[in-house]
């Protein structure tokens, strides 16, 4: 790994005009990697809060929503049409939004986005549960989707830039953390709503609480990094994050791939954190234990995002790690048609490792190009890409529900693009670069 991020510096280097014969490699390492955390050393410790914080936030706001969907339903008066494209609002935000994570960071910086972007997830966490229509719900909505998606792109080149020694524990405390917010909004949700004497509108809006918290490290990062930046002091951390604009990343093939196999785990993660609890409730069982179940689901990332990212960052070809996870999805979604109640707790387990696709996916992105610079537009272009191509499923489950009147075809969907995950995730893990593709 560290052969890697050797390569990864020394090649953003070699992009960067030649006003001096270029150093030793020995050289070259450290003085780059010192230079990605300038400043005092309590800095980084704020920004891997920062870091912790922030993932714990980008979830929540779409579980806690999966498991008050009927609810909500009821309340604003949702056809289960409109509630599937409600489940889809979360990767169109993410796509759209996401695009315009590089030019933004281009122009502020990685550090003062991703802060914007937990102020927005907090605005709409805040504003949303006093929305009365669907369309002022889903525009209240948007807003902390949009601050999710441009720290969604941007937390693999927070990490890179200022952690490129620990790329590897870092994007699996980040995944861990992730998949931890995830399951604590999944799971307690219901049970705080009731607890606080309040509905639907009181488990939703008690999660702008969390994303406030989140603001604060980000923005004494930002503050740090404007007095440096008066001081005359540089932090790369929030500088040439932007490949060159004759780079075509559209003609590589890794790429797509990569845009292939993140849009294929999306669409199964978000059709699971919308729906999942909606079939298991169908099935006979509780709201309370439905969203317990959801919260099983995301647990099992929690070990294992942390774990998953290291033994890829070992291996020269994470293909392997990509049949696996599929098939695990695909005995979870075989025993959901079978017997979605008598074992559930099994299948949520099941499907909880098939989920960990995510921070693979992560981590192969950081893998897969060898310059900051190839990172950022890498992360932004598979992103986008992928949450374009799950934007479809969700609503299609939500269609297939409402016309079937029942689970046994939307599970079979889910089941079916299973396989083409898989494909994807297999040419996404081999050993290349962007950079040597294009």
């Amino acid at each position: 790994m560290a052969d890697d991020e050797t390569r990864t510096l020394d090649r953003t280097e070699e992009n960067a005009p030649a006003a001096a014969p270029a150093p030793t490699p020995a050289a070259r390492v450290t003085p780059s990697a010192a230079s990605t955390r300038p400043g005092p050393r309590w800095l980084a410790a704020v920004v891997m809060a920062g870091i912790v914080l922030a993932a714990l936030n980008l979830r929540p706001a779409i579980t806690s929503l999966g498991a008050l969907l009927e609810e909500v339903r009821v309340g604003l008066g949702m056809s289960g049409g409109v509630a599937g494209l409600l489940t889809s609002v979360p990767t169109l935000c993410f796509a759209v939004f996401g695009l315009a994570a590089p030019r933004l960071a281009r122009r502020w910086g990685p550090g003062a986005v991703v802060c914007a972007g937990m102020v927005a997830i907090t605005l709409g966490l805040a504003i949303r549960p006093f929305m009365d229509t669907t369309p002022a719900f889903l525009a209240a909505s948007a807003v902390a989707l949009a601050g999710i998606a441009v720290s969604n792109v941007l937390m693999p080149v927070v990490i890179k830039r200022w952690f490129p020694e620990r790329v590897g524990s870092m994007t699996g405390l980040y995944s861990m953390a992730l998949s931890l917010g995830t399951a604590l909004a999944a799971a307690v949700t219901v049970p705080m709503a009731h607890a606080l004497g309040g509905g639907w509108r009181t488990g939703l809006g008690m999660w702008a609480v969390l994303a406030a918290v989140a603001v604060l490290p980000w923005l004494a990062v930002f503050r740090a990094r404007g007095a440096d930046a008066g001081a005359g002091g540089t932090a790369p951390a929030e500088a040439n994050t932007a490949t060159p604009p004759t780079v075509r990343i559209t003609k590589s093939p890794t790429a797509w791939a990569l845009g292939v196999f993140f849009g294929l785990q999306a669409t199964g993660a978000y059709i699971t954190m919308g729906w999942m609890p909606q079939i298991f409730r169908d099935a006979g069982v509780s709201a309370e234990t439905a969203g317990v179940l959801l919260a099983a689901v995301m647990m099992m990332g929690v070990p294992l995002s942390f774990v998953l990212p290291r033994v890829a960052a070992r291996m020269r070809h994470q293909g392997l790690l990509a049949v696996v996870l599929g098939a695990f999805g695909l005995t979870g979604y075989a025993g959901l048609w079978l017997a979605p109640a008598e074992g559930a707790w099994a299948w949520a387990l099941i499907l909880g490792v098939s989920n960990c696709a995510f921070p693979l996916a992560l981590t192969m992105i950081g893998m897969r190009a060898r310059s900051h610079a190839g990172v950022v537009r890498l992360s932004a272009f598979a992103q986008s890409i992928g949450y374009l191509l799950s934007i479809p499923g969700p609503l299609l489950v939500g269609w297939l529900y409402e016309s079937s009147g029942g689970w046994d075809l939307p599970i079979a969907l889910m089941a079916g693009l299973m396989v083409p995950q898989i494909v994807a995730g297999v040419l996404a893990g081999r050993d290349r670069r962007i950079e040597d593709e294009i």
